[in-house]
Formats: structure tokens, sequence, C-alpha cells
């Protein structure tokens, strides 16, 4: 009724209270969402950025990329850990009062990340005594325009494997909770990620059956594009030497179980046509 209503009105302006029915459902105001952070390269990068120069491998899942970390990590001035998500590592306020200091400071929540990720990894370059770090989280290329910004001088590579090949060894990883087309559609994403940071990226692309067929020329490319001198024990790495000094045939090697053997290529007429498009792009035959 009006008159109840001007009753309410006037209990709150003179007493800052009102009555509100509790038989009624009071339904809860939504939360306003707190808008995504301008993403920005560091503002002072001498003093944001400890790293110089990480190096991020681009890659699919099951494409090699633990194969070349092992090999760029046996190089004395590379470290090549584990997949370390650093990306995932996220930063909040806590309050208010810490949000508006920090915005005194000029930073945002993105910059704070930033730093956080570059601190990380830093110190995982320090304890290891090396020069440079090398990450290759294949989730990566899902962030790739992020990790450009925290980083501007990154430098990349991108490792590419047949379409195929990806596919069926995803689904062998664990054929339990995917199917081969469930396989191939989930690998199909993170290839479509590495292609977009190919096109927006400045790297060197290495293919898993070009590493396996000839190491040797392919780490040559490798250390010729991070500006670094090409090492003979990048091919021993781990407690098995994959070359035995006089650099002889690595398919010896593989064959003899040193290294994991690549399959061969898949006959044209069995990839999977989803995945055509992709073997296009990356020129495997189809």
């Amino acid at each position: 009724m009006e008159w109840k209503r001007k009753v309410n009105e006037a209990l709150g302006a003179f007493t800052g209270l009102r009555l509100v029915r509790t038989d009624i459902p009071q339904t809860a105001a939504p939360r306003r969402k707190r808008p995504e952070p301008e993403v920005r390269p560091p503002a002072h990068p001498e003093a944001d950025r400890l790293l110089r120069t990480p190096i991020f491998v681009m890659s699919p899942v099951r494409s090699g990329s633990t194969l070349l970390r092992a090999v760029l990590n046996a190089h004395s001035r590379l470290h090549a850990p584990h997949e370390l998500h650093v990306r995932r590592l996220t930063v909040d306020y806590g309050t208010k009062l810490a949000e508006r200091a920090m915005k005194a400071l000029g930073h945002n929540q993105a910059d704070l990340e930033h730093l956080l990720w570059d601190r990380v990894l830093h110190r995982e370059l320090v304890l290891s005594g090396k020069q440079y770090i090398v990450d290759k989280t294949p989730a990566n290329a899902f962030a790739w325009q992020r990790i450009a910004a925290c980083w501007p001088d990154a430098r990349y590579l991108f490792l590419l494997r047949h379409p195929m090949s990806i596919a069926q060894s995803w689904h062998e990883a664990s054929p339990e909770r995917r199917d081969f087309q469930a396989a191939a559609e989930d690998a199909l994403r993170y290839m479509k990620a590495v292609e977009r940071a190919r096109n927006g990226l400045d790297g060197l692309t290495v293919r898993y059956e070009d590493l396996v067929a000839d190491p040797v020329a392919c780490t040559r490319r490798i250390c010729t594009h991070l500006g670094i001198p090409w090492e003979e024990q990048m091919l021993q790495y781990g407690e098995q030497k994959v070359l035995e000094k006089g650099l002889g045939d690595w398919s010896d090697k593989i064959r003899s179980g040193a290294v994991q053997a690549g399959r061969e290529l898949p006959d044209p007429a069995s990839i999977s046509e989803v995945l055509r498009p992709m073997c296009k792009t990356w020129g495997y035959p189809v």
C-alpha cells in the first residue's frame, strides 16, 4: 500500500532503517564482474623484468616437445625444465586498499601477474646456473599474446608434427578418456593455437620428423636462430647417449631404444577429415 511505502521511506530518512518483510524471499543483487585488466608490456623493462630473452617452444600436445626439451636442456647455455604452466599463476588484491596501493604504483592485476611469472622463471634459471630459460608448456600457445606482452624480447620455436600422428598419440595416451575422434578434435585446438602464434610472432619452425631424421642439421638450425654455438652434447642428453662421438647414425640409436622413434607419416588416404585442413596448412601431404 502507498501509505506503508511512505512510512517506510520516512523511517529510513529519520533512522537510517527500513522495514523488510521476511516472508518474501529477497533476491541478492548480482555481483559485478571485475573488468579484465589491460594486458600491456612492462612500463620499465629494466626494473620490471629479471629474465632476458626467454625462449618459448610453442607446440601442440604429443608433438615431440619432451624430446626437444631434453635436447635443448643438454646445451650448456639452455635450461629447459619440465612444463611450468606459469601463465596459470594469478594474483588477487585481497582488499580494495591493496588494489588502490598497487594502482598508485602504476600496477594493474596483469602487471602484477607478469612480475610473478618473471620471478618464478628467473629463480629457476638462476638455480640452474645457465644463461637462458626454455619453457615448452603446450598450453602456452593459447596465451601467446599475453606471453609476448609480458616478455617483449622473448624468442620462439614452433614445433610441428603431422596432425594425424599427434591425434593418434593423444588418443593412445588415454584411450579410456577419449576415443580417436575426440582426441583429434581436442588436439586440433592446440594445433590451431600454435598456428595463430606462428602467424602473430617471429620465430623458427621446427618439425618433429626433421628432428628425428637429421638431429644434427635440425639442432644446428635451432642454435643459429638462438644465436648460440652448436654443441655435440645436445645429442647426448640424459643418461643415454643419443649419438656416439663422431656423430653416428641416429636411426641406429632409435632402433636400439636410446630415443623413441617417430611413427611413419600416415597414408594420406587414412587422414581424418577434421585434420585435413591443418595437414594442408602445415605442408603435409593430403
